[in-house]
């Protein structure tokens, strides 16, 4: 019961959270997430 009402906790600030700041912001471990990103390549790894 209480791990059950934890994950529901969970699940429930996450889905604010993303709300909020958009999809992606939290990433679990071990998640197999692709994300779609514009960059321009540099070729420094400095920058």
């Amino acid at each position: 019961m209480a791990d059950e009402n934890r994950k529901k906790a969970l699940e429930l600030a996450i889905t604010q959270i993303e709300k909020q700041f958009g999809k992606g912001s939290i990433m679990r471990l071990g998640e197999d997430a692709k994300l779609d990103l514009d960059f321009i390549p540099t070729g420094s790894m400095e920058l």
